[in-house]
């Protein structure tokens, strides 16, 4: 037996069953007598099955009448449930925002704006996913993140980039160093230091390597680490001095190293990226938003 009952249907039922009165019941849902008489009747017809006995003065369910009510009750909770859910979702108070980004923007510079996200939304789950920036751009390109929030120096090729601020360079040094005093110290000095170098996958590496061949300075020995902490710890134990930018400074607090601004002055653009022509969720429209706001 093949059930074709429609929403109408079952909020028919349901509200006759309730009300006893096709008057009642059709004032209860908004509706003519004449067109809920109708639909009962299409009811019964489709189900084969009368569902009501009908008097000059009252409407009673039968057995098979209140069986059926309380089965359509059960469904229209759900029904309904499930459509405030779907409004929810398109409004943007229920769904999730999943966003790539580099350890340091996932340490530092993100925690604050998710927080005021979450205030605002609370309804919506956010997930972030940490990685160099390959991985980071990769995540967005093949569709399997909303959207990155990455630090770069130029445009990437086939997303959308929208800048939301700028993070400078400073020199990280032991606090005995000869630098450790000084207001700034020009890039052309770091030639002949030795060096802690961030490893070649890294964004920060690339950035340091251009500002110092533009400064002409050649460094000392070279050890290059893949991580802030073994970067951080490398300098603390005197084997050298670093270059790193300032949103990376309180991933490095624990080495207690003196950081002093580089000039002249290097920036990386902090930046979200996401697909061009991807249909942004209205909770992913929402996070961009605050994202805005912190550029304003």
């Amino acid at each position: 037996m093949s059930i074709n009952l429609t929403v109408s249907h079952l909020r028919g039922v349901v509200a006759l069953a309730d009300c006893g009165s096709f008057t009642a019941a059709a004032r209860s849902l908004g509706l003519a007598q004449s067109a809920l008489s109708r639909t009962i009747a299409d009811a019964e017809q489709r189900l084969n099955v009368s569902l009501f006995v009908r008097t000059t003065r009252s409407v009673h369910a039968t057995a098979d009448g209140r069986e059926v009510a309380e089965h359509a009750r059960r469904i229209l909770l759900g029904f309904d449930a499930g459509m405030r859910d779907i409004e929810s979702f398109l409004t943007g108070d229920r769904g999730s925002v999943s966003i790539a980004c580099l350890p340091s923007i996932a340490a530092t510079f993100l925690p604050p704006h998710v927080l005021a996200f979450r205030q605002a939304n609370p309804g919506v789950r956010v997930s972030i996913k940490d990685g160099l920036l390959a991985n980071t751009l990769a995540e967005v390109r093949a569709g399997t993140v909303d959207m990155a929030v990455v630090a770069t120096t130029g445009p990437l090729a086939g997303l959308n980039q929208e800048p939301i601020g700028t993070d400078s360079f400073y020199c990280s040094v032991p606090r005995t160093h000869r630098f450790a005093l000084r207001a700034s110290v020009g890039w052309q000095e770091l030639a002949g230091e030795a060096f802690i170098a961030f490893g070649p996958d890294s964004s920060i590496e690339s950035i340091a390597r251009r500002a110092l061949a533009d400064a002409g300075a050649q460094l000392g020995s070279i050890i290059p680490a893949e991580n802030v902490g073994a970067v951080a710890g490398l300098v603390a134990a005197g084997l050298g001095i670093t270059a790193v930018p300032g949103m990376v400074l309180p991933m490095m607090q624990f080495a207690d190293l003196a950081h002093i601004p580089l000039t002249p002055t290097v920036t990386r653009n902090i930046s979200i990226a996401y697909l061009p022509g991807q249909r942004q969720t209205a909770c992913t429209r929402a996070f961009i938003e605050v994202l805005r706001a912190a550029r304003a």
